[in-house]
């Protein structure tokens, strides 16, 4: 489990984790507890750094994405067990058992980072390849509540500004840079001042960037702010009726409606004769049924009751409730202005997974049992720039956002870019009614739309917090949890200043994604090299120099790490077979979405890495030395006396990839099973050194016969994934999205021109993977011809060598010749 064995190490690491976990609560509380940023991990990354294997460091990071849940997030088990009845103790349990799912970004930074530090030894890429793995993954893979470290400094005037340069994502990352700075301190603190000094300096010097930044952008804020303009005045009706469904239960659907328009109604009212509004605001699905589409005569009354208010008013009305179309229902936001009635209606792009959505893949009678508080609502089109018109013609662009809408800095972006001055929030945080805190960490998590499109954000609630937000992230006033009341202020009608995020989007997570990508394939490059012996390096020189003659290049898998392993390769493939089917039957044969590509990396690209990266972290190299059969690792030596070696039992089943269990004469097996490609070339080494071999069974040496054939068949460059994946697929990419370009904006860079950088660099990944993930399909299925003619010919293991070689070799001319030529042929004749 841990290096050392022993319930010391053990001990250490529960006391890191519970020590972070206890922060973190402090930290997630809110208010001046933001200075806890800088220091929280740091308990838990002493204890990562003490820890020495990949198991340990897997089973910290597991421990580590429970405690961070129970300590963060405990409110929310309390929120689903009131929502769903199924009762508290439940529901935490649930959300501890989907820690890694809800918080999957705490063990994959500490995987990678245990990665980096055993491959570069330096604490500096370790740190970096940590933070670029937490914000990556938390790009790829949206959590239910946005949540990420950085939200934590929203309190924090000075320190919060810098999101409108990364969003809160790159806060998250200076945060984690600041505390692995301190624990190489704490790590370093014997080694003399030079090598203290230089790790303080940095966790010294990334906060006071970050506040020296957000004192000149705050001043340059408050410049532009005090600038005249004319202004709407816009008010929001926190009604603080809640339980709907308890109440229709009780006195049926049209009197709770009848009683929440009343109450809307009479503080409107109030609202435009105390404040002067010229717009109101409701919350979200405060008119719970479709708007305009009524399903009774008495539905069209109130839909005309709505109508008659805000004409009568003359007011521009906002509010939320549902529309309808083929596809089905939505949770939906209708703008109404005074002398022109419906002008628009947006609908809400992320709606909750299983409370107001569920995938149509999954979506059956069977889950509706299940989960009978399902909804069946759809994800609306994405974002939409609406009007707010007031009576005397003056018009406010705003960008509208639904509850979930505001915890992903996407559609606030696009808003920006397509005209938004400000940000319309409608939120029913109802079901934070004993949450007091989730309602805090919504409000916290939906300033930072603010800061990261400097666009002021009117915010109406169904119960709380109500608040009006203003470019700075500054929350101007709010209400209370629990409050029936009125919130008024005046809005300016001007465009906000450009920010970093506008141009580029939601950037830092990708950009870390591409940083450990260029990582990964440096450290690919690095041991190629270094096995290979390239005469160019000095290093792969005496590595290669340094290598007995017949030493075999294996991994050791221990039964866990076997089936950890083997389970990743066959959600990897089941991953890629989905996607195909998901092409086939419905989104057709090409990939045209970042929803595809997150499918893929977070179905294929992820596992199938992870699994690589268990054998890599296990890796040896196999020698005879002195009568001993050696077992190399980096940082261990296994020795096992050829004459109790009896047996080569070749594995039935090839996952996650050939190998062997070594049969002792003792009548034991050794520990760890031995992952290797050539089977008889390690048969061979044990035979010609004499060691004692049983005569394998015809179903052994069929099982070595198939994995040497494919062994020797595999062309090691061409073979090599990032050059059938990941160079060849951008080899192809390039020309097609010029082309694409060219035809849809005019130039190479006219997607850059017009919507920006971010914009620009998606096209291109979105067609770089798209050729990705169809070579990857057209590989696959390449290999399964390749793989069912084998096994077919396994009787004739002479013929079959033959035959796989040539259908291997033809294989790799219709991939990359076949392929490409094909393609040619249809552009020329199109």
């Amino acid at each position: 489990m841990f290096a050392s064995g022993t319930y010391r190490e053990l001990g250490r690491a529960l006391a890191g984790v519970i020590a972070t976990a206890s922060l973190l609560a402090l930290y997630g509380r809110g208010g001046n507890a933001w200075v806890l940023g800088f220091v929280l991990l740091l308990p838990w990354l002493l204890a990562l750094d003490a820890t020495r294997t990949f198991t340990g460091t897997l089973l910290s990071g597991w421990l580590m994405s429970v405690a961070y849940v129970v300590a963060a997030f405990l409110w929310f088990g309390t929120a689903v067990a009131d929502y769903t009845g199924i009762g508290t103790v439940p529901a935490v349990l649930m959300l501890c058992l989907l820690s890694p799912l809800l918080q999957p970004q705490v063990m994959v930074f500490a995987v990678v980072r245990h990665l980096a530090r055993r491959h570069y030894h330096k604490a500096w890429v370790s740190g970096i390849a940590g933070a670029c793995a937490w914000v990556a993954v938390e790009w790829l893979w949206p959590k239910l509540l946005g949540d990420t470290l950085g939200h934590g400094l929203a309190a924090a005037a000075w320190m919060r500004q810098v999101a409108d340069l990364g969003g809160a994502a790159g806060i998250s990352v200076v945060l984690i840079l600041v505390n692995e700075a301190l624990a190489q301190a704490v790590a370093q603190r014997r080694e003399g001042l030079r090598h203290l000094l230089r790790p303080l300096a940095v966790a010294l010097a990334l906060p006071l960037l970050m506040a020296g930044y957000g004192v000149l952008r705050l001043a340059t804020i408050e410049t532009a702010l005090s600038a005249p303009a004319d202004a709407m005045r816009v008010a929001m009706v926190q009604a603080s009726i809640v339980d709907y469904e308890g109440q229709r239960r009780e006195r049926g659907t049209y009197a709770v409606v009848r009683d929440v328009l009343d109450t809307h109604f009479a503080l409107s009212r109030a609202a435009i004769e105390h404040h002067a509004a010229d717009a109101v605001l409701w919350s979200e699905t405060v008119y719970p049924t479709t708007f305009g589409q009524p399903r009774s005569e008495e539905g069209a009354a109130l839909d005309r009751e709505i109508l008659d208010f805000a004409a009568s008013a003359n007011v521009a009305l906002v509010f939320g409730t549902y529309d309808r179309d083929a596809a089905g229902e939505y949770n939906a936001a209708t703008f109404l202005a005074p002398g022109s009635g419906v002008i628009g209606t947006y609908r809400k792009t992320f709606p909750f997974p299983f409370t107001e959505h569920v995938p149509a893949w999954l979506d059956g009678p069977r889950l509706r049992s299940g989960l009978p508080w399902a909804g069946s609502w759809q994800p609306g089109s994405g974002a939409r720039v609406m009007l707010l018109r007031a009576a005397d013609g003056r018009e406010l662009n705003v960008v509208p956002l639904i509850c979930r809408d505001d915890v992903q800095p996407g559609l606030a972006l696009d808003g920006a870019r397509l005209g938004a001055q400000a940000i319309v929030g409608l939120s029913n945080d109802s079901w934070f009614t004993a949450s007091a805190l989730g309602a805090r960490l919504h409000l916290a998590v939906a300033t930072f739309r603010s800061i990261e499109t400097r666009l002021p954000q009117l915010r109406v609630t169904t119960n709380g917090f109500s608040a009006f937000v203003d470019p700075t992230g500054a929350v101007l006033a709010s209400t209370k949890i629990g409050d029936r009341a009125v919130l008024a202020g005046e809005v300016p009608l001007r465009d906000p200043p450009a920010t970093l995020m506008a141009r580029w989007g939601d950037w830092v997570g990708a950009a870390a994604g591409a940083f450990l990508l260029l990582l990964a394939m440096a450290s690919v490059v690095r041991v190629w090299r270094k096995h290979s012996g390239n005469a160019k390096s000095t290093a792969a020189m005496a590595a290669a120099a340094a290598k007995p003659a017949g030493a075999i290049a294996v991994a050791l898998l221990t039964p866990g790490r076997r089936i950890v392993a083997a389970l990743l390769r066959i959600c990897a493939g089941t991953g890629l077979l989905w996607l195909a089917l998901r092409m086939l039957l419905r989104d057709g044969l090409q990939v045209n979405s970042l929803v595809q590509l997150q499918i893929f990396i977070g179905a294929t690209l992820l596992p199938a890495v992870a699994a690589w990266g268990i054998q890599r972290a296990f890796a040896a190299r196999v020698r005879i030395d002195g009568g001993m059969l050696v077992l190399q690792q980096r940082h261990q030596r296994i020795e096992v006396p050829l004459d109790r070696i009896v047996d080569v039992r070749v594995w039935r089943i090839p996952l996650p990839g050939t190998g062997v269990d070594l049969q002792l004469a003792s009548g034991a097996r050794f520990a760890p099973g031995i992952a290797v490609a050539d089977v008889e070339a390690l048969q061979r080494l044990l035979g010609d050194a004499g060691s004692p071999l049983r005569p394998a069974s015809a179903g052994s040496a069929r099982r070595a016969d198939y994995a040497t054939t494919r062994a020797v068949a595999r062309w090691p460059r061409l073979d090599h994934p990032l050059v059938k994946f990941v160079a060849f697929p951008l080899l192809l990419a390039l020309p097609a999205f010029r082309l694409h370009q060219h035809v849809a904006f005019g130039g190479t860079f006219g997607e850059y021109y017009t919507y920006g950088l971010a914009a620009w660099l998606t096209g291109l990944l979105v067609w770089w993977g798209a050729w990705s993930i169809g070579l990857m399909m057209f590989a696959a299925a390449l290999r399964s011809v390749v793989e069912a003619v084998h096994v077919a010919m396994l009787p004739w293991p002479t013929r079959a060598r033959a035959v796989r070689r040539a259908l291997t070799m033809l294989s790799r001319v219709a991939f990359y010749l076949g392929l490409p030529a094909w393609l040619a042929v249809r552009l020329l004749a199109g």
